[in-house]
């Protein structure tokens, strides 16, 4: 298990959130982002993520993509249709300890600006490859929350 006493869970909460929910969505490395086109095609991705209480935010990296980041099937369909979901959860052989957050909310894309240059900061602390990443002038996706449903051993 890991020691979870040196993370950073924001005192901030805009909205209610029982911590232990918190610092188990802001220990994880990975969440699936769900996003559905204008016909309501699902479409789910991995990706990496930061949390601020309120809304998550996950950048449009320089990982290799096959087409132009406005491109993108994720953000073509936050475009068309701003209603996702988003799971954060651990899977673990000892079934006991199996918990997940469903998050659902409404996304947009933030291409510049003092929030998209905060939450920068935070992902660049979270996850050191995208400190050598020229992120700042790439589109981030910003999930504002609505609802928070949590199961299992959180």
């Amino acid at each position: 298990m890991e020691d979870r006493s040196e993370l950073h869970f924001p005192s901030s909460i805009l909205m209610p959130l029982d911590r232990k929910v918190g610092v188990f969505i802001c220990s994880a490395r990975v969440a699936h982002l769900a996003t559905a086109d204008k016909h309501g095609q699902p479409h789910v991705i991995p990706i990496c993520f930061v949390f601020d209480g309120k809304c998550f935010y996950s950048p449009i990296d320089e990982k290799p993509k096959r087409v132009a980041p406005n491109q993108l099937k994720r953000v073509r369909n936050i475009r068309a249709n701003p209603r996702v979901s988003l799971v954060v959860d651990r899977y673990d052989e000892n079934w006991r300890r199996l918990a997940y957050v469903l998050i659902h909310g409404n996304a947009k894309i933030l291409t510049k600006g003092k929030r998209h240059a905060r939450a920068l900061r935070q992902l660049r602390k979270k996850y050191r490859q995208y400190r050598s990443m020229k992120l700042a002038v790439l589109p981030l996706i910003v999930i504002i929350a609505r609802e928070f449903r949590s199961w299992g051993r959180i």
